[in-house]
């Protein structure tokens, strides 16, 4: 199993915990289906507000496997990505789409089973300038986000794994659902979680 593959086994949470609470992205950007599930290294994607040119040629360019992550320059009333953009990036062998804005034709997509992480639906067309940058470092709400980085998504949210952390990340991950697993047990057996943490002897309740 790859370091992809195992990365891709965790959920969100506890990946963002494992981060230290660190690279999530806002909790607005949200599957389409609850269901939807993406894991795989960013193309990122920094277009003009309601310009959806460069997401086209966004997935010609990005290689099998890539997630393309996008920023939308904070403008979210128009549906930057639907079922054809849906359909060719499948074609191409793109993992998924996170964008930071809104699509639509949202039921063909998820008959497609394309994963598509957006702020929310929205009917309004797009422009065709073209403007904008592809593959390089893009921020969205003060996460720094490179080509190469990992981005995990799931029902809970988005995170995002620096490309060099990746190992780390996943040791601590690791760790993190054996001591759940520790907690789950004392939970089953009918100890209180305030006990379990010692925040009843901490704050003396």
């Amino acid at each position: 199993m790859d370091t992809l593959e195992q990365l891709s086994k965790f959920s969100t949470a506890t990946i963002c915990e494992a981060l230290g609470n660190v690279n999530y992205l806002p909790s607005g950007i949200k599957p389409i289906a609850s269901s939807m599930k993406v894991c795989g290294p960013a193309y990122t994607v920094q277009t003009m507000p309601r310009d959806n040119v460069l997401l086209h040629r966004a997935y010609a360019y990005a290689k099998p496997g890539e997630v393309i992550i996008a920023d939308c320059s904070g403008f979210y009333e128009a549906g930057y990505w639907g079922d054809l953009l849906s359909l060719g990036a499948q074609q191409h062998g793109i993992s998924g789409l996170v964008i930071d804005g809104c699509v639509r034709d949202a039921d063909d997509i998820i008959k497609l089973g394309f994963p598509v992480f957006s702020r929310g639906l929205c009917i309004r067309g797009t422009s065709n300038h073209g403007d904008g940058k592809l593959n390089e470092p893009i921020i969205i709400e003060g996460v720094v986000i490179y080509p190469g980085d990992i981005v995990v998504g799931d029902r809970d949210g988005v995170v995002i794994v620096p490309a060099n952390d990746i190992e780390e990340t996943i040791n601590k991950c690791i760790a993190r659902e054996a001591k759940e697993a520790r907690t789950r047990e004392e939970l089953r057996k009918g100890k209180p979680s305030i006990e379990i943490y010692g925040w009843k002897e901490k704050f003396g309740w």
